[in-house]
């Protein structure tokens, strides 16, 4: 019988299995929201419901040539942590005091998001290239873990 995986390792391969829905062309990123052990919501990164993925329509960024951590504006997909907090918030899902697993780091608008949607923990697998994001986690609290 194999090892039983730790919560930890259990949530990150769950985090990688909904980034493989992702159709970002740059980097497919899963998040999921956890409380008490218990998976709230997930995310990934993708076109909003209905549009054109980016897969189909191209990537405006990589056109554009916007560096990564850049210019988030410029770009057709949310992100893995704002649709993981927008599938809560559809489905009445309270997430206060929970804990995001996440393939990459948050950029510096999710890090907001999660700071004022009160997320205490965020764990996450893969660095991005963004450090007011460490800073304003940092700053209101959040405690950081990074899967080694």
């Amino acid at each position: 019988m194999s090892e039983r995986p730790s919560w930890d390792r259990y949530f990150f391969e769950i985090a990688r299995v909904v980034a493989s829905r992702s159709t970002c062309l740059r980097r497919r990123v899963g998040a999921l929201l956890v409380l008490d052990k218990r998976i709230l919501a997930t995310g990934y990164n993708g076109a909003p419901a209905g549009l054109a993925h980016c897969a189909d329509t191209g990537c405006l960024r990589e056109k554009r040539q916007v560096p990564a951590g850049e210019r988030h504006e410029l770009c057709r997909g949310l992100h893995a942590e704002q649709n993981a907090i927008i599938q809560a918030a559809v489905h009445g899902v309270a997430i206060e005091g929970a804990s995001l697993y996440c393939t990459h780091f948050p950029c510096v608008v999710c890090a907001k998001m999660l700071i004022n949607a009160k997320i205490r923990q965020v764990h996450v697998a893969e660095p991005y290239p963004d450090a007011l994001s460490r800073e304003l986690l940092d700053e209101a609290g959040v405690a950081l873990h990074f899967d080694r």
